[in-house]
């Protein structure tokens, strides 16, 4: 088992009392798996990927990583948020290489290590279609290609587990489809294990083998729900098929707490309504 959560929740103190933020739960991602967290804003996502990624503790349970406790941040695990954290001051080429060159200084490497990062860096710029601007600086970039080049510096290090918090929601419509279809190529090329977090139920759908689904805080896991295509059929073209509307449907109406069937509301909203009157031709 690549990833195993067991009991984990949290709990926060403040002046108003004690908040749970995330009920105790249990969750546990195969390797190369790709799974998806929505729910409510509040619900504890956030959290969970925090906790996950040893950015702050559990209050209650446990996480391991290939039977290893996970207990503070690590090269096994590759981060990416909504907000691009690229350093301004350097370079995208500089910027994607810092977490090699970090690690390069703590194990005193040689040339030859340099070596191999700098063909690394370079593979993944041309991958992520970079490399033309690998000297050029963050603010230089528009904002999907600055995601581009965080995308590329979290894979840098070949993680065990990709974290990924939100990071298409602040791009725009054709940008995040964009960005959709580049993760799915690099996902496919890697098969990097993958805990992603979005609001966007098609997002979800596209990208994911299981999208588990969230209840309102305190966040508990209302249903883990596979995904019925393959990654070989993912694309765009996807959202408009039948089977992909219909999971849609499931996780619209577990969402608004009613039971998994579509509403005038959801097929509404799907585009899925006819026009037609009832008994018209």
């Amino acid at each position: 088992m690549k990833l195993s959560l067991r009991g984990v929740g949290k709990s926060y103190s403040g002046r108003r009392g004690e908040t749970n933020a995330l009920s105790p739960l249990d969750m546990d991602v195969r390797e190369g798996e790709f799974i998806s967290l929505v729910g409510p804003s509040g619900c504890g996502k956030s959290t969970l990927l925090h906790i996950v990624a040893g950015l702050e503790p559990p209050t209650a349970g446990t996480v391991d990583l290939d039977g290893e406790r996970v207990r503070g941040p690590g090269a096994e695990l590759g981060l990416m948020f909504q907000q691009q954290t690229l350093f301004p001051w350097l370079s995208v080429r500089e910027n994607v290489r810092f977490p090699l060159t970090l690690a390069h200084r703590r194990s005193r490497g040689g040339a030859g290590d340099a070596g191999r990062q700098a063909a690394q860096v370079e593979g993944l710029l041309r991958l992520v279609g970079l490399w033309d601007f690998r000297d050029s600086y963050p603010a230089e970039l528009s904002g999907g290609m600055q995601q581009r080049a965080a995308l590329a510096r979290a894979l840098v290090g070949q993680p065990e587990v990709l974290l990924m918090d939100e990071p298409f929601g602040a791009l725009d419509a054709q940008t995040r489809e964009e960005m959709q279809e580049l993760l799915l190529h690099l996902i496919q090329r890697h098969r990097i294990t993958t805990l992603f977090v979005t609001h966007d139920v098609d997002e979800a759908l596209l990208l994911s083998d299981r999208v588990v689904v969230f209840s309102e805080r305190p966040g508990r896991v209302l249903a883990s729900l596979d995904v019925t295509f393959t990654r070989a059929a993912r694309s765009s073209e996807l959202k408009l098929d039948e089977a992909f509307l219909h999971q849609k449907r499931e996780i619209l109406a577990l969402l608004r707490g009613r039971p998994r069937t579509a509403t005038q509301r959801d097929r509404l909203l799907l585009g899925l309504t006819n026009t037609r009157t009832e008994g018209g031709s």
